[in-house]
């Protein structure tokens, strides 16, 4: 900010300069006249770009410092569950029943710790631009069919019904199926999460504005308008009540994707609920 206020002050100081010329100068003074204003007008312009560059940087930092905490805080809590029952199992406290229980659940912070890991490290080369993934012609509605059956027992366990209101011609994208259904996955996975029982979470597909887009839409709590600015943000988690939520990368690695696949990803007016919509590039 420093450089950036000496050459707006300069900027003022030429562009004072040039105003207080006399009126009957000659062509040469007109010729140092221009040049006196251009180079105000050029050092106004520089002066902004390095504002907006230092507070690109600033805001950068700022999300790496968040993101590491954030990292801390989810490495920090299974880590710390992990060497209580380790001691546990190693000062001979638990024993029988008690012991085998202990191991399971230091198999399941295992586990956890290793999901989180596997998504930070697809995150980071998704974004990265690492991608090897094959494109190809994939129909859409038999792809949403069977990702919904995989997910209508969790929906179920919850009391949560899942459908698909899907069109009766085809919808073809060019995508890769995995990926692509892992999307699905999450969206819908996140969606019967914060939909009470008896609520519902449905998934439509249809072609528009020559793109093809995806919906998937709950009559859950919804998302406050703060929240979904930064919903897709790798880490955020909103307000108390989705802290229980995991890592929350689910999202991040959705909307990175999807744009890897030349789509965009964005939040829609459930009113109520919560209603995420994303495109494809038609096959």
């Amino acid at each position: 900010m420093k450089r950036a206020a000496i050459i707006a002050i300069a900027a003022f100081l030429a562009g004072a300069a040039a105003v207080a010329v006399p009126h009957w100068m000659g062509i040469a003074q007109v010729v140092l006249v221009a040049l006196a204003v251009a180079g105000a007008a050029l050092a106004a312009a520089l002066a902004v770009r390095l504002a907006m560059e230092e507070r690109s940087r600033r805001q950068i930092e700022e999300a790496r410092r968040q993101m590491v905490a954030a990292v801390s805080h989810d490495l920090r809590t299974p880590l710390a569950s992990l060497r209580l029952l380790v001691e546990a199992i190693d000062d001979g406290v638990a024993t029988g029943e008690t012991r085998e229980r202990y191991l399971g659940e230091m198999q399941t912070h295992v586990e956890a710790l290793t999901a989180l890991i596997d998504d930070l490290f697809e995150l980071s080369r998704i974004e990265a631009g690492e991608i090897s993934w094959t494109m190809r012609q994939v129909e859409l509605r038999g792809l949403i069919d069977d990702t919904v059956a995989a997910m209508r027992a969790p929906a179920e366990a919850r009391g949560v019904v899942l459908a698909a209101e899907l069109p009766a011609e085809e919808v073809l994208a060019q995508a890769n199926a995995e990926k692509l259904q892992r999307v699905l996955f999450n969206l819908i996975q996140n969606a019967i999460r914060h939909t009470p029982a008896d609520g519902s979470v449905t998934v439509r597909a249809r072609s528009a504005g020559g793109n093809v887009e995806i919906e998937v839409a709950d009559d859950g709590e919804g998302i406050s308008a703060a929240d979904g600015e930064r919903v897709f943000d790798a880490f955020y988690r909103g307000d108390e009540s989705r802290s229980e939520d995991g890592a929350g990368l689910g999202l991040a690695i959705s909307r990175a994707i999807v744009e890897a696949h030349g789509g965009r990803i964005w939040l829609d007016d459930g009113a109520p609920g919560t209603r995420v919509r994303f495109t494809l590039q038609p096959a």
